[in-house]
């Protein structure tokens, strides 16, 4: 492809990623559909094209934001999509020559690293903008009194309590939906330029995920922190439900690694994926799978045929 054809593509890619943003604005319903999917046209072009495309498309859909918005709408859009979309594609497009010649790409497990490095910065994030619980319930306790009081005013009490226990997990839950976004948008985007044979590099085997070290033992010290209470507590169970993204993760590769012993792998990964996506308590087994995984060694011990 042509510099000339390279850019108008880049910049097209990321048009596409700044319209949920503008759509946001109009208060449409889908517009949250859209911005869950802001992250796929840089994932795509970046899959594509490389890292260049990615930085090429970030620019132009931040100038899009900065002219048709606001600099604090691009500033956000920087932060929370361009930066860790160019890491990510970055990090996955990295490889080295193994034995015999054979191309060796940067592997899951250290790509879910950095995935959890980004989802505990914006945790962290969250954390600095709303505070702590007590700032956080005030914050959700005025943006949505006119919501909730006219049909809550009997339960006042009730009220209170769901709001208390929403502002004690906001921020860890932030940062997990951030994840779940973002590793989506780049499965989905991966599976797109694959489709059409235009992927830069082959899919990464979910089954061969193995997490860094730092994220169990993280979990463990957070665990133990919420043993102290008050503000230690608030912060140990956010970067708890955080990490419960990449175990879950972990428990998937375990799930995958055993389909494998099917004469067809597909069907009981269908059924799962169904009934998580329908009932949705599946994937808390899954993420205990996956906090089992590491000490356990269950996908290799599961995966090995009778």
């Amino acid at each position: 492809m042509s510099w000339l054809g390279f850019t108008w593509v880049a910049a097209l890619f990321g048009a596409l990623a700044a319209v949920p943003y503008f759509v946001a604005l109009t208060g449409s319903s889908g517009a949250m559909i859209l911005a869950f999917l802001t992250q796929l046209p840089l994932f795509a072009v970046g899959l594509w094209l490389g890292v260049g495309a990615v930085a090429l498309a970030g620019a132009v859909a931040a100038l899009i934001l900065f002219f048709g918005g606001s600099l604090l709408t691009a500033t956000v859009f920087i932060a929370v999509n361009a930066i860790p979309v160019l890491v990510l594609v970055r990090q996955s497009l990295l490889a080295r020559s193994g034995p015999e010649g054979a191309v060796e790409w940067y592997p899951p497990g250290p790509l879910t690293g950095w995935l959890t490095g980004f989802g505990l910065a914006t945790t962290a994030a969250a954390l600095l903008l709303f505070g702590g619980p007590r700032d956080t319930h005030e914050i959700l306790r005025h943006a949505l009194a006119p919501a909730l009081d006219g049909r809550f005013a009997e339960h006042a009490v009730e009220l209170e309590g769901l709001l208390a226990y929403l502002a004690f997990i906001l921020p860890g839950m932030i940062g997990g939906s951030w994840m779940v976004m973002t590793a989506t948008n780049g499965s989905l985007a991966q599976g797109v330029v694959a489709r059409f044979g235009a992927n830069w590099r082959p899919s990464p085997d979910l089954a061969a995920l193995d997490l860094p070290m730092w994220i169990p033992m993280l979990f463990a010290g957070s665990a133990a922190v919420t043993f102290l209470g008050g503000i230690s507590r608030f912060f140990g169970i956010n970067v708890m439900i955080v990490l419960a993204v990449p175990f879950c993760l972990a428990g998937l590769a375990v799930l995958h690694a055993v389909a494998r012993r099917f004469s067809r792998p597909a069907l009981p990964l269908v059924v799962f994926y169904v009934l998580a996506g329908v009932f949705g308590w599946p994937l808390l087994l899954i993420v205990v799978l996956g906090m089992l995984e590491s000490p356990l060694r269950l996908r290799r011990r599961l995966a090995q045929p009778s």
